[in-house]
Order: C-alpha cells, then structure tokens, then sequence
C-alpha cells in the first residue's frame, strides 16, 4: 500500500473512531432526564433501518427480508442492540461517559473466551495475557479510587454485559456465516426485526418515549448518535472491504480514548488516575488479544 493510499484510510479510520466515541456522551445525555432504555432502544433501531433502508434503495441493492432468516436477524437484534443496549443504557445513567468507553472497548477481550467455547478460535499464552489484562483493567476500575462515587461500582457488571453480548454476536456470526447476506443487508435485517420486537415491548412497559414532546438535548442526542452509528457502521465496512478487517479492527483503539476525550469535552468529566491506568491495561489488552496481520492471512 503506498503512503498517499494509507494516509487516507487512516483519516477515514480516525473519523470512524471519532464518530464512534462520541456517541458514549450522547447515550449519557439522552439517559440525563430519565427515558429508559426500550424507548432509546425502539428509536435507534428505527431511525436504522429507515436510513440503511433508503441508502441501499438509492444504490440499488435489496432491502428483502427472507422469511426462512428472520430468526437471524432477530438473533443479531438481540446480540447486537436489544440486550446490550438495555444494559449499557441503565449502566450509563449512573456510571460517567468516559467509563463507559473504557469498558465497551472489552469486546474483543470477551471475544476471545468465547471463540475458544466455540473452537472458533485456538488458544494462545499472548492471547491469555490480554485476557488477564483486560480484567485487571475491569479491577481497577472497580476499586475505591477510581469512581467519582463509591456506589457506582454496583453499575460496573451491568454494564460489562454489553461487550460480553457484542463478543457472541461477533462469534456466532464467524461461525455460522450471514447465509449469504452482506453485512449492511444484515444490519438493515436487523434493525427492521429489533424495531417491531422492540415496539410493543416499549409501549407494554411504558417506556415508549413520545416524538411529540418539546424536543431537547436528550431528544436531540439520541437523533444524532442514532445516525452517527448508522452512518460510522456503513463506513466501516467499507474500510473492511478496502483495507481488511485486522486494519479496521484498530477503530476500537480510537472509539475508546475519543470517547473519553469527547466526554471530557461535552460533559466536563474528569477521571482519577486508576480510570486512567485501566484504561492503558484494557488496551495493552485489546492489542495482544486482537489477531495479527499473518494470523488473518493464515485464516
């Protein structure tokens, strides 16, 4: 790859990253005055499946539904927005942006236990090690110093939950394929089956959050973190398809210290040292779990 081709897919991985981290505070501004989760939820899902919708009518590809694969994209609903979200969502109403990202970044760390459950990966002592750092960041994080208030240790596991579920949707699909769809087909696919589950079960609950109201930050927030992640998904899979998936996987690396920075920015938080030594023990972690450029050519 020459320096002028690299350069660009660098800034397009920067912006994807960037992009990607600011919607950690914008999922604490829309959780500041009290909407719940299956609200946010039927909403994000919506607003994405009418996007990718009308982007993959504007190019011409399919927006078909194969009845024989709705149970997989209920399945990629559930691992991939329905569950976590409803955890994340509650966990961010307590727990600051900037601990957020650090924790979302344990993906592929949880990734990895559960890829040698289901022998889709081999095992590994450099792997291991990231393993054991990523969870010594998750302890540190979870000491007397680190929270702004001691409380808030009790949100930590709520809000491991969502990386644990990313870490199986990403497995289930390396194993089982996505029977012959793309990935945009399959997020739209998903979307589209996540926004009716998720519809009645947001009115039956009373969470159903009402478009109609006086619009205001929460509600501005959660518009635009919902096309941020619909738009920021889009491009990186293109950036898959331009520079394979062992480059791209580095976006984490930059969603996780722009998320921070970004809520440093947008909600005046500030971090104790130990926020900041696990965050470089999940990344450290994150580096050595994440597969090398020869182990993909090798695959």
């Amino acid at each position: 790859m020459s320096s002028s081709p690299h350069l660009r897919l660098m800034a397009i991985l920067f912006l994807l990253g960037t992009g990607w981290g600011i919607t950690q505070p914008l999922t604490k501004i829309a959780v500041s005055e009290g909407y719940e989760p299956l609200g946010l939820i039927f909403w994000q899902l919506a607003i994405g499946a009418v996007v990718l919708g009308g982007y993959r009518v504007l190019r011409g590809k399919s927006i078909a539904l194969p009845r024989r694969l709705w149970w997989f994209f209920l399945m990629i609903a559930l691992l991939g927005t329905v569950l976590p979200n409803s955890f994340s969502y509650r966990a961010a109403a307590h727990l600051p942006a900037g601990v957020m990202s650090v924790i979302i970044s344990l993906v592929p760390i949880f990734a990895f236990p559960v890829a040698l459950m289901l022998r889709t990966d081999r095992f590994g002592w450099m792997r291991f090690t990231g393993l054991f750092m990523g969870l010594l960041g998750v302890v540190l994080l979870a000491g007397p110093e680190s929270l702004p208030e001691p409380s808030m240790v009790w949100w930590l596991p709520v809000a491991l939950i969502a990386p644990l579920c990313y870490g199986f949707e990403g497995n289930v699909v390396a194993k089982w394929g996505m029977h012959g769809l793309g990935p945009g087909h399959v997020l739209f696919g998903a979307s589209v089956v996540g926004a009716i589950i998720s519809l009645p079960m947001s009115l039956a609950s009373g969470q159903f959050i009402d478009p109609r109201v006086t619009w205001g930050a929460p509600e501005y927030a959660l518009i635009l973190s919902s096309l941020i992640h619909v738009t920021v998904y889009t491009g990186y899979v293109w950036l898959v398809s331009q520079a394979g998936a062992v480059f791209a996987a580095q976006v984490a690396y930059i969603v996780t210290g722009s998320g921070v920075v970004w809520s440093m920015i947008l909600l005046g938080e500030r971090y104790s040292l130990w926020v900041w030594l696990a965050m470089i023990m999940i990344l450290a972690g994150m580096f050595l779990v994440q597969p090398r450029q020869n182990e993909a050519l090798a695959e």
